[in-house]
């Protein structure tokens, strides 16, 4: 681009602009954003808190929460001041550091959600050498993938925009800086950044998917091999929670990116983004510590052990 990136501004459209709106917008997501922190800062505390929560699982839950923390501090609070502005703005460097740690730390949830899958494979289809196979060095390494996966990601996605040209009205039919908004305010031909955004869902979404996928198709057919209704009852349930935000995250995620164009419409894609990049976060430390038994007896622990050091 030519030297106007520090005075370039975009103006967001998304949601209301109705003020009494934007009032109970703001509410509504800061109530959201209030429990998105207060719980995966929680179940990340939990886990690192407590020594019965040192299985491979759990160092992916941390993990996981960690990100998702920072997930919602990247979209939310710059959200939030726009619902009191009467003017929804954003600065060029504003936009492009929401879009790449948004890149960032979407690719390596969806990553970390693939290596928690093949922890459920390795537990339920290889009981006796679980802890040979997700070993300290294993878990490590798939950590720091899933981290160099989403910044990878990021790079790709984001540096090809310095290249594009911004005129007229500059504005981004969101709430939020998504690259498929970004390029429709472009006035530049935005051909190749189409194809790299095509190419990057491609790899790196079914690079995560298909691990995951073929994991789920290992798990399904060993529980089916055990004979009693219980025990394939208390199999499954280790998987539930993982299965549960595996779904919320892939429906509206690859909904959001990969639905024809034809389809495509401004309330549509914003209730896309606001599940997966705001209520997903959320429903993540729910889904977890409701579902399971130890999380909640980790919690009472080190409830009842700050209350009785008083």
């Amino acid at each position: 681009m030519e030297n106007q990136t520090d005075s370039l501004v975009f103006l967001f459209l998304g949601l209301s602009s109705d003020p009494q709106l934007q009032i109970f917008f703001f509410l509504i997501f800061l109530i959201i954003f209030l429990i998105t922190l207060s719980g995966n800062i929680t179940i990340f505390f939990i886990i690192r808190l407590d020594p019965s929560l040192s299985a491979p699982m759990y160092y992916f839950l941390s993990h996981l929460s960690f990100v998702d923390i920072c997930y919602s501090a990247d979209i939310v609070p710059k959200m939030l001041i726009n619902f009191l502005m009467k003017q929804k703005t954003i600065s060029f460097t504003g936009c492009i550091m929401q879009m790449f740690f948004s890149f960032l730390l979407s690719v390596t949830e969806v990553f970390l959600l693939s290596a928690m899958a093949y922890d459920r494979y390795s537990a339920v289809c290889h009981p006796l050498h679980y802890i040979m196979i997700m070993n300290k060095a294993l878990c490590t390494y798939l950590v720091i993938g899933a981290w160099l996966m989403g910044l990878l990601s990021a790079i790709i996605n984001t540096v090809p925009i310095f290249g594009l040209q911004f005129c007229g009205l500059r504005e981004i039919n969101n709430f939020r800086c998504e690259l498929p908004s970004l390029l429709k305010a472009s006035c530049s031909n935005t051909f190749l950044n189409d194809w790299i955004l095509l190419f990057s869902v491609l790899i790196f979404g079914l690079g995560s998917f298909l691990p995951t996928l073929v994991s789920y198709i290992h798990i399904i057919t060993s529980i089916m091999k055990i004979h009693s209704a219980e025990g394939r009852r208390k199999t499954f349930s280790t998987c539930s929670s993982h299965l549960t935000v595996l779904g919320l995250l892939y429906m509206t995620g690859m909904s959001q990116y990969m639905k024809p164009s034809s389809v495509s419409s401004i309330t549509l894609d914003e209730l896309f983004s606001i599940q997966y990049s705001i209520l997903t976060p959320m429903l993540n430390p729910i889904i977890y510590s409701l579902k399971n038994e130890e999380v909640k007896k980790a919690l009472r622990r080190i409830i009842t052990k700050k209350v009785n050091t008083r």
